[in-house]
């Protein structure tokens, strides 16, 4: 059949359209089959609703209903939709990498190889946590600054750090001209979250002000502030939360700034904005659109021109996510972060290499951290679409609710006197540990899944070694990491075999067939990995007769049943007894049986109960405190 041009073609013109109830209608069968927990028959798609940080709930379904106000167009105010109207198309995101060596020839070794290699701009740590400040020009010896932006990360030295990459950039040829994009990295507030030195914060707040004062007008392009939110990120902080932060630092900074004579919108050029880039990538991309739409919004109100509002953003991958333990996965959460911050608009990505949280990279992981970006700039063509999320109703309405959290918590630091009151009377802290207090929960029970860690573990992994790197200022705010809990439990392993031979060990008793017992072994020997217990599944099955035997050629002190809720009430009691008999110090069962066979079972030596859900990080550690492994 032949459709003329005029009339089209609707593969959908025969199908009447489906209506939000019509979908609730097939949600609700779908969850009667499954045996789902109650839900609400007005809305149950209720069941299937997730709660995020900060109280945001993710429904499984949304309609332009859901969506926010508009959200403009790039390069416009409010810029939730990119702070520049061509995004990164021209020549994608500024592929940014870290150094922290504290030794200056190994800095200019690595320097050079990275920027040879792809390496756009550079992020040197300088001062007592790294580079000596007079080696500063011995590290960026061969660079052109002409062509390279230079980013410092100074602490408290940012003065004399800043003196010293002011006169190499005044060294080039004459008619070169110092490449746009370099920053001078002062943040008194970020220093004293690290530090907790708030007696030096005044005077730091005037040298910083002062200095900015003066590159305004003699240093175009250059940037003296960094308002970095890793320190709260680090700290266990929700996206809001950091947001939050960065949004009261930032104010604190312009109102520094006017006070030494800078307009607002010039104040507005002396800041980048550092945010942490996750791998839950709708957050990290909503995150970045949030702050660009906030930000606006406090330019706005402080009496900015609409274009001063257009922040500019540095986005890293978070140190909280990368692991200690099977460090290879760290190149799955970073590439997906570096994909999120891309999507999500940032103008310069850090890839933080996968060794990260061992000591000093090798130059191997310096090489994926910066092929990360050119894999998805050259070949994924990922800058290409300028805010590709945007119209995502999904995307739009969390970006929506971040940028309201986020507001409602910046009023409360303004309210309590502003980001270094807050700091210093320890608000700050008090809310960044309640938001990580919920995350420890979440990563106890497994909620939150750590690959390689609290979950498909792999004990006899050879450990990944690397130079110490150098030790980062404390004093402040705590540094966390996903894998605390769970690290510490494989410490306690790691030493048991050192001292013993061996490491702890659990026996699984697994009753009845493969097909009854499989789930539940491979649940229990996942758990037990991931505090560094070494599984004991040998023989296949047992029962009461052969159990006791099978339990004392394992070497284990404790056991677990494994099966089903059906051979469960057949032999469990039995097995229990005879493990029991046999000397097990401990017997677990893996499920959770009703409170009546609850009792049954613990009146036949059950001791403990573990299931999904559960709090695995207390499971373990009261296994290894059972099996006398040293805390």
């Amino acid at each position: 059949m032949t459709v003329p041009p005029e009339e089209g073609l609707s593969l959908a013109q025969d199908f009447p359209d489906a209506t939000h109830e019509q979908w609730q209608q097939l949600v609700a069968g779908v969850l009667r089959k499954t045996g789902a927990a109650a839900f609400d028959d007005a809305a149950p798609e209720s069941a299937l609703t997730t709660t995020l940080a900060d109280d945001i709930r993710v429904h499984p379904l949304y309609t332009r209903s859901d969506a926010g106000g508009p959200a403009g167009l790039p390069g416009f105010a409010p810029f939730t939709r990119g702070a520049r109207a061509e995004g990164n198309t021209a020549r994608g995101w500024d592929v940014r990498q870290r150094h922290t060596r504290a030794d200056i020839e190994g800095t200019r070794d690595a320097v050079l190889d990275d920027l040879a290699s792809g390496v756009t701009s550079l992020w040197l740590t300088v001062g007592a946590a790294g580079l000596p400040v007079a080696g500063l020009a011995r590290a960026l010896e061969g660079v052109y600054l002409d062509l390279a932006p230079v980013v410092l990360e100074p602490g408290a030295a940012f003065g004399p750090a800043a003196t010293e990459l002011l006169r190499l950039r005044g060294q080039l040829t004459e008619g070169a001209e110092p490449a746009p994009g370099s920053v001078l990295g002062a943040d008194p507030l970020g220093h004293t979250a690290r530090t907790g030195a708030h007696d030096t914060v005044p005077e730091l707040r005037r040298e910083a002000a002062e200095l900015a004062a003066g590159c305004a007008g003699d240093a175009p392009g250059l940037r003296t502030y960094v308002v970095d939110t890793l320190p709260y990120h680090e700290a266990g902080g929700s996206p809001a939360r950091e947001l939050a932060c960065a949004l009261a630092t930032g104010v604190a900074y312009l109102r520094d700034m006017t006070r030494a004579g800078l307009s607002v919108a010039q104040a507005c050029e002396q800041l980048e904005f550092r945010y942490a880039a996750t791998a839950d990538q709708f957050t990290t991309i909503a995150t970045l659109r949030a702050a660009r739409r906030l930000w606006a919004r406090v330019a706005q109100a402080c009496g900015a021109p609409a274009p001063a509002g257009a922040q500019r953003q540095h986005a890293v991958t978070s140190p909280v996510m990368m692991t200690r333990r099977d460090p290879w996965v760290n190149m799955l959460r970073t590439t997906v972060a570096t994909l999120a911050a891309g999507v999500g608009g940032a103008d310069a990505v850090t890839v933080l290499p996968f060794d990260d949280a061992l000591g000093l990279p090798d130059a191997f992981a310096r090489r994926i951290a910066r092929n990360t970006s050119a894999i998805l700039l050259e070949e994924s063509h990922l800058a290409g679409v300028i805010d590709p999320a945007g119209g995502s109703w999904y995307v739009e309405t969390l970006t929506d609710e971040l940028a309201h959290t986020a507001w409602a918590h910046f009023q409360e630091i303004e309210g309590a006197g502003g980001m270094a009151a807050a700091l210093r009377d320890g608000l700050v802290e008090q809310r960044l540990r309640e938001s990580w207090e919920l995350r420890t929960t979440a990563l106890a029970r497994r909620r939150e899944p750590v690959t390689g860690v609290s979950e498909f573990p792999l004990l006899d992994e050879r450990p990944v070694a690397r130079e110490p790197a150098p030790q980062p200022p404390g004093g402040g705010l705590p540094r966390v990491r996903r894998d605390d809990a769970y690290e510490a439990l494989r410490v306690r392993s790691d030493h048991h075999l050192e001292t013993t031979g061996a490491r702890p060990k659990l026996f699984l008793a697994a009753l009845g067939p493969a097909a009854a017992h499989t789930a539940r072994v491979s649940f229990v020997a996942n758990l037990a990995q991931a505090g560094g217990i070494q599984p004991v599944h040998d023989p296949v099955t047992v029962d009461a007769a052969s159990v006791a035997d099978a339990f004392t050629a394992s070497g284990a002190t404790v056991a677990c049943l494994c099966s089903s809720d059906t051979l469960y009430a057949e032999e469990a009691a039995q097995v229990a007894t005879a493990l029991k008999q046999a000397g097990a110090a401990r017997v677990l069962l893996a499920g959770k049986p009703d409170a009546q066979r609850r009792e049954a079972y613990r009146a036949a030596g059950v001791d403990e109960f573990v299931h999904a859900g559960g709090d695995a990080v207390a499971a373990l550690t009261s296994l290894l405190d059972r099996m006398g492994v040293d805390a």
